[in-house]
């Protein structure tokens, strides 16, 4: 199956940059589009206009499959652009739009409906400005953006067949075709796809939030501890938000590492102030995931480097804190050897069994002792050892009991399952 992109337009709402080039949750709009739908489709047909170097320039070296169809009537709307891509294409085939960003999950279930993909239940965009659709018998009765009774929204997305340009050719020779207009004309079937992210990105403040909600899609289903969901997120996905289109996720990594090696030192100089350095180390290191997920940038690599930093990190603030107190250090090692054992059982269990564990052991998911969680806590006891350092003592004590619990439970819930 083909998929025709729709990206002749003139760009002109964000600075005469083409839209299809903009970049919108750390990657550019068309993309993104193509990522996502490449499992689907055997070729792309983008149909361009004034910018169709500039696409063809940025497309050349992404490996996918792809032919440039040009045209100089931009002036003539959406439904001239398709049919322009007539020739070009057979049979079924996807049409959208070269300034829409669409997440993995609408794809996968657009891909699978027929005619007009639409919303009943859109949480992304202004209904105001969205295209309307009265539905009647399953099929498209009235499309239009002024509609005041309206069953769904017209999202941009489309599964079709080479049937379509016979209802766009009776409008050929007018000096607009909207593609609402042929829509209307063929009577499409309409299929839902509700509640799923999808955004019509014209102006600079729809990338803004066009950011927001990608990063925030992007948040990790499970794994995260309780400081991380009720706080940690919160602000992480913010700083992401707001840098994820300047900042790739192995930069992100590298910040993070830096603030927490940064963290460790300090408490050479003041433990209060080492402890809310380690706790900000904690929140941007859910940077370089979400910016990763939102920008489908994603490697084993990265997560692998990642993980393997956040030891380190770890190692070195407590390290460092028992080497400032060494009558601690008993008690310290023990910390730290929970502190690694954690993140081992769970990646251990990942290798060995090829799924998260805490997707297979829910309870795991409840029992304190995750990194954010340690953190947080750590911080606390920085924090309050400015009114006694014997709490730096009751620091160590209360990670080594937790983090050995942890990692004690989670040995007894894999050695307990039935199946595996």
């Amino acid at each position: 199956m083909k998929a025709v992109i729709l990206a002749a337009g003139l760009g002109t709402r964000l600075g005469g940059v083409p839209k299809p080039l903009v970049r919108v949750g750390g990657c550019e709009i068309i993309l993104r589009t193509m990522k996502l739908l490449s499992p689907h489709v055997s070729e792309f047909i983008i149909v361009a206009s004034r910018y169709a170097d500039d696409i063809d320039a940025f497309l050349k070296d992404k490996g996918f499959n792809y032919k440039i169809v040009r045209h100089d009537r931009p002036e003539k709307g959406n439904g001239y652009s398709l049919l322009v891509a007539k020739n070009h294409v057979e049979d079924r085939f996807i049409l959208t739009m070269g300034d829409h960003v669409y997440s993995q999950q609408f794809i996968e279930k657009a891909v699978r409906g027929e005619g007009v993909i639409a919303d009943r239940e859109p949480r992304f965009v202004d209904i105001g400005e969205a295209t309307k659709i009265r539905v009647e018998d399953g099929r498209v009765a009235k499309i239009g953006k002024d509609l005041r009774e309206f069953d769904c929204v017209d999202t941009g997305f489309f599964v079709l067949d080479d049937s379509i340009f016979e209802h766009a050719e009776k409008l050929r020779d007018r000096e607009e075709i909207p593609l609402s207009e042929i829509v209307k004309l063929a009577r499409l079937p309409v299929t839902y796809v509700d509640g799923e992210l999808w955004m019509d990105v014209d102006t600079k403040e729809d990338v803004r939030r066009a950011n927001r909600a990608l990063v925030s899609a992007a948040v990790k289903g499970s794994g995260d501890g309780f400081i991380s969901r009720k706080i940690n997120r919160k602000i992480s996905t913010r700083i992401s938000a707001a840098i994820v289109n300047k900042v790739n996720p192995n930069q992100m990594t590298l910040i993070s590492f830096l603030v927490g090696a940064f963290s460790a030192l300090a408490s050479f100089f003041s433990i209060p102030l080492a402890g809310l350095l380690y706790q900000f180390s904690s929140i941007l290191d859910g940077c370089d995931g979400e910016i990763a997920r939102a920008s489908l940038n994603m490697s084993k690599k990265g997560g692998y480097v990642d993980s393997i930093l956040d030891r380190f990190v770890d190692f070195l603030f407590l390290a460092i804190i028992a080497l400032l107190y060494p009558k601690t250090a008993t008690v310290a090692m023990f910390a730290i050897f929970g502190s690694v054992m954690v993140s081992y059982t769970s990646e251990k269990y990942k290798a060995e069994f090829g799924e998260s564990i805490f997707g297979k052991f829910r309870i795991l998911n409840c029992i304190p002792g995750k990194r954010d969680e340690r953190i947080f806590l750590i911080m606390i006891f920085c924090l309050l050892s400015a009114v006694s350092l014997k709490l730096i003592l009751w620091m160590f004590l209360t990670i080594a009991v937790i983090s050995l619990t942890r990692v004690v439970v989670t040995l007894l819930a894999v050695l307990l399952a039935k199946q595996i």
